[in-house]
């Protein structure tokens, strides 16, 4: 057949270990025979982060906002472990998720891919649960100390006029740990708008939660300024039937698993990351949730919401078969091809996407999984387990019968 033919590139991001061995395997058997792909590659593995001292991170953060569309493979963010699994660092680098998050200033939704076969944990989930994170901020741009005696801790602030305001923190006597985190109100601005036009858009109601009871003026910001937001868009959710609910996080998590699904739960940074691990393990497997962040000038990132799969590649250097699931890494690369689409107004770009995710879900439905599924699929179904490539060949054969 005739590949389809793209007039701009979307931004390429590769990534660290299995994923990496995957996002070639991806391109090669699903992508490069039906799309005659056009891309701005960045290589954001590791040890090329810091050959650059993490600069590729940055520019290919611009050159996201440049194009408008990328897509991010899995990446290694080091911890003291990685310093000695990886001798060459010269320190141990930022996240580059947030990085790209705080230079892009989006908000990131992730939500379950769902089958037939795999129903939740949480019985009364009758519909995906989107889960909104916001993507600035908080412990991921906080700053750390650790002392080891006794004294005081004050948090200064000077303002650009030279005048100073003064907390004292607190008074300890013997050694501690410190943190300070903050947030811009730009940014939570951003982020409660990208969550109200983005149930407009999907015709889901939004919940949104924080500790506004204990964090006073921190979550407090938060609470006020989406209800000072919500303003502008409350005739469009009224008209279209839908609810804004707010309430603390720890009465949310209590409402989330006693409801039936079906809205956006909106959470800030650190508690998105969590609940988001939470949602897609208790819809399946965490490599079956797509990953988005959302821009306010509409600009997107997809990624698959998991990690590097450490312990799968150390197996495959070992030369051994492992059966990844390379789902959620699939619908990053589609949901960025359909939006390349959606821009340049490709309609045979979108319609690949489409079958691409269908070739997907019908390939697991039909019975051929990766085995973190296998275990998990109802009694009465049948499923076989295969290894990460012969997945991919069926999802390939099944994607050629479609656009055939």
């Amino acid at each position: 057949m005739k590949k389809i033919q793209m007039t701009t590139p979307l931004v390429e991001m590769d990534g660290d270990e299995m994923t990496r061995i995957l996002w070639q395997m991806i391109k090669d058997k699903l992508i490069l025979p039906f799309v005659d792909l056009k891309t701005e590659y960045y290589d954001l593995g590791l040890l090329h982060r810091n050959e650059t001292k993490d600069q590729v991170t940055i520019d290919s953060a611009h050159a996201t906002r440049k194009y408008g569309v990328a897509v991010k493979c899995a990446t290694i963010t080091p911890n003291a472990q990685r310093m000695v699994e990886y001798p060459a660092l010269t320190q141990m680098w930022k996240s580059p998720n947030g990085t790209i998050r705080s230079i892009l200033d989006g908000t990131v939704f992730r939500a379950p891919i769902t089958i037939d076969p795999v129903s939740p944990v949480v019985k009364t989930w009758k519909k995906p649960i989107t889960i909104a994170r916001h993507a600035y901020g908080d412990i991921y741009k906080a700053k750390e100390i650790e002392t080891t005696e006794a004294g005081t801790a004050k948090l200064i602030f000077t303002g650009e006029s030279g005048q100073e305001t003064v907390l004292q923190c607190d008074q300890l006597n013997c050694g501690s740990i410190w943190q300070v985190s903050h947030n811009k109100e730009d940014s939570i601005r951003s982020f409660a708008k990208s969550c109200f036009q983005y149930a407009i858009d999907t015709k889901q109601d939004l919940w949104f939660s924080t500790k506004d009871t204990i964090a006073k003026i921190y979550d407090g910001a938060f609470k006020r300024i989406f209800e000072e937001e919500f303003v502008g868009y409350k005739a469009q959710f009224d008209a279209l039937g839908l609810e804004y609910f707010y309430t603390l996080i720890d009465d949310a998590v209590a409402r989330v698993i006693r409801s039936e699904g079906g809205y956006i739960w909106a959470c800030k940074n650190y508690d998105g990351d969590v609940m988001s691990d939470m949602i897609s393990t208790a819809f399946g497997s965490l490599a079956m949730m797509t990953s988005v962040l959302v821009s306010p000038d509409g600009t997107m990132e997809f990624e698959a919401a998991h990690g590097t799969v450490t312990r799968h590649y150390y197996k495959h250097l070992k030369g051994e078969q492992t059966s990844t699931n390379p789902v959620a890494t699939i619908f990053a690369w589609s949901g960025a091809l359909k939006r390349r689409g959606e821009l340049d107004g490709l309609a045979d770009l979108i319609a690949y996407g489409e079958a691409l995710e269908s070739a997907c879900l019908e390939t697991m439905e039909n019975g051929t999984m990766t085995k973190d599924l296998v275990g998990l699929v109802e009694a009465d179904f049948k499923a076989t387990a295969v290894n990460s490539e012969e997945f991919l060949d069926a999802i390939a054969s099944t994607l050629s019968a479609k656009l055939a």
